[in-house]
């Protein structure tokens, strides 16, 4: 053959050259006969199909060599009707083997006629069994695939479709017909596929399956709504390892997508719950409980979220049923990421009175929840406090809104507003529900925080007015006191100072603590401060003074405190001083370390169990004396000897100024929020002249 008549590359002969993967399962032999039964061509395939050489068959008759006697003559008949009309036969026929076996060939006979006008017969044979196994396969895979529930199809190396079943056109939304030659990323566009493709070409270029993934996307056959397919992806290849594509199944598992995204979101609603009672109330602090509230909401429920409370229940303790749009102050605000609906939100501590139809007013006036599951553009203004905070929030997305009212003791005391932007899903009754859930528990410790606070701040209102306003100055002395309420969890408790002048330039000072908290321990308190004032007119020892006064608190049952009495001659410059089950006041001498005064320490005042006893210390000018109950020193965590050498070196050196020295302590000793008051008292001896 010439080189012009070679087949050039991607000729179909040269394609053509190479086995058939079907031809060669079949197994097909050619066999051509002669017009008087010899035979004279003998395939390969015919040597393997009937066990008979070339040499063995060749020249041979054919129906003496593959024919049982009993055959013979139905096969010669057939034969002789092929030979005489040219009409083709195909059907089933025993032949012998070389073997002696009989097997059921199918055949297909031809009749062929040469240049010369001589006929010839063609038989092409295949062993029956394989045919009948091919044919049920075959079978077996269209049914399969045109038949089959699920999704199926084939693609080829390129990725284009060029099978597929009815199931999977269904999923697509796309016709069988029109799935044909055209690319998987056509048929099913967006970022969902895009996986799956880059998953479909690591298959077709490892080989290794992949089984039972899941896709969740949208197609064109439910635009508006997710679905879940579980997907499984094998190469296709030949009998030769020729690669031919890849086989995909898509199975849909939308149900079971639903049900465990259900089931997720159950276990997270019982998480934020558990979170909440966890988080939520952990103080007795208006604001930070509002804060926790919004914590625990953001960003597992939305995006953003707002708490505003009652103006009149932080003021007087009720909501004020007065005419007019109610005020509200915002207590707390929290975004998910940074946004500027943020500033379309009432900031903490501003006051608003929404209008009519905002959620707000909605549900302060029919005490029920509010769930708007979308907002087109123009209805933000319905959940925006004006016009410029309704175009701040449709710029920041926000679709979808929900306002439940903050309900405790039968009162509403204000209300929780969220709302998502970036999250697309919208609330949902779930959401809801689980929003009033955290909506009302969070209530209640509001408003025991609310109540809390306003009790306390009677307490202090009337501890304060209890306690001296007195004189910076003493004959002999320069006098500091401070006194700080509880700021966390207790109430303000019965701590106090005094400083009482007596004759002869003498000064009577106390600091004392009443055991307890709140309106009882202040008044307690008064009764105790004004019978030590009284006392002290009566010019006694402050052993005799502590003893009437525990006479005085066994009477205040069930009441018990604690006191140190001490009265300053700066004449003699002499200090007498008394304990009553108190810590030992800290004496600092000019130019010597500070000092815890070694005093017998007494039982508390209350316990009955005295007696007291005075002891008199040098106090010359220059020294200083510091009188402070225990919640200037003691906390929880650190052992009180630790606490009071921390005082000790704070006093080392002390500063000149007993009013800069009071600061220092409460500065370094106290954190804003302990849990206890704290009286303090310095007093810092002058020369009388300088005075």
């Amino acid at each position: 053959m010439s080189r012009a008549n070679q087949p050039s590359e991607g000729d179909p002969v040269e394609a053509a050259s190479g086995p058939s993967g079907l031809m060669d399962l079949l197994g097909v032999a050619a066999v051509l006969v002669e017009a008087d039964g010899r035979i004279d061509m003998w395939s390969p395939q015919a040597e393997e199909l009937f066990g008979y050489t070339f040499d063995e068959a060749v020249g041979q008759q054919a129906a003496a060599l593959l024919l049982h006697p009993e055959h013979r003559e139905a096969g010669l008949a057939l034969f002789a009707e092929v030979m005489e009309t040219g009409r083709g036969w195909a059907g089933p026929f025993p032949v012998r083997r070389k073997d002696g076996s009989t097997r059921t060939i199918e055949f297909r006979n031809m009749r062929l006629t040469d240049n010369l006008g001589d006929h010839y017969a063609l038989g092409l044979a295949t062993d029956r069994a394989t045919v009948r196994q091919v044919e049920r396969k075959v079978a077996l895979s269209s049914q399969l695939v045109t038949q089959a529930p699920i999704g199926l199809s084939v693609l080829d190396t390129e990725l284009r479709y060029v099978a597929v079943n009815g199931a999977l056109a269904a999923m697509h939304g796309v016709p069988e017909a029109d799935h044909l030659g055209r690319p998987f990323r056509e048929i099913l566009p967006g970022a969902p596929f895009t996986t799956a493709e880059n998953q479909m070409r690591e298959v077709l270029e490892t080989g290794l399956p992949l089984v039972d993934e899941q896709v969740v996307g949208r197609t064109r056959a439910d635009p508006d709504h997710d679905h879940a397919w579980a997907v499984s992806l094998y190469r296709l290849e030949d009998q030769t390892g020729q690669v031919l594509g890849i086989a995909n199944v898509v199975v849909d598992v939308t149900d079971r997508y639903e049900a465990a995204r259900q089931a997720d979101r159950a276990q997270q609603r019982l998480r934020l719950m558990a979170d909440g009672s966890a988080r939520i109330g952990t103080t007795l602090e208006v604001v930070r409980t509002a804060q926790e509230l919004a914590d625990v909401l953001v960003p597992d429920l939305a995006d953003m979220i707002a708490v505003d409370i009652l103006d009149s229940v932080l003021r007087t303790g009720r909501p004020d049923r007065g005419e007019g749009p109610a005020l509200f102050r915002a207590l707390a605000v929290k975004t998910a990421y940074p946004t500027g609906a943020s500033e379309a939100i009432i900031a903490p501590g501003h006051l608003t009175a929404y209008h009519a139809d905002h959620p707000a007013a909605h549900c302060l006036r029919t005490r029920k929840p509010l769930l708007i599951t979308h907002l087109e553009i123009g209805e933000l203004s319905r959940i925006a406090a004006d016009d410029d905070a309704a175009g701040l929030l449709a710029e920041a997305g926000v679709h979808t809104d929900m306002a439940v009212p903050l309900i405790a003791r039968g009162e509403i005391i204000g209300v929780l507003g969220l709302a998502r932007a970036r999250n697309p899903q919208p609330f949902d009754e779930d959401d809801l529900t689980l929003a009033c859930e955290l909506a009302s528990s969070a209530a209640l410790s509001i408003d025991n925080a609310v109540l809390h606070q306003h009790i306390r701040s009677a307490a202090e209102t009337l501890q304060r007015s209890l306690l001296p306003r007195p004189s910076p100055r003493r004959p002999g002395l320069e006098i500091a006191t401070r006194y700080r309420p509880a700021q966390a969890f207790n109430e303000v408790g019965g701590d106090w100072y005094d400083i009482i002048p007596l004759s002869g330039d003498r000064t009577a000072l106390a600091v004392g603590d009443v055991m307890g908290s709140g309106i009882p321990a202040a008044t307690a308190m008064g009764r105790l401060r004004t019978a030590t004032s009284t006392l002290a007119d009566l010019d006694l020892a402050p052993s005799r003074i502590l003893t009437h006064l525990d006479r005085i608190t066994q009477g205040l049952d069930p009441y018990i405190a604690t006191c140190v009495y001490a009265v300053y001659d700066p004449h003699d410059r002499r200090l007498d001083v008394a304990c009553a089950g108190h810590l030992p006041p800290v004496l600092v001498r000019a130019g010597k370390p500070p000092e815890l005064l070694d005093l017998p320490t007494g039982t508390p005042l209350g316990v009955g169990s005295g007696p007291f006893e005075t002891s008199a210390v040098e106090m010359n000018p220059g020294d200083q004396l510091i009188l402070y109950t225990d919640g200037l020193v003691e906390t929880r965590d650190d052992p009180i000897d630790k606490r009071l050498d921390h005082l000790l070196r704070l006093l080392d050196p002390p500063h000149p100024s007993a009013e800069k020295t009071c600061d220092r302590l409460l500065q370094q000793l106290r954190h804003p929020a302990d849990h206890d008051d704290v009286a303090l008292l310095i007093a810092h001896a002058r020369p009388l002249t300088a005075l």
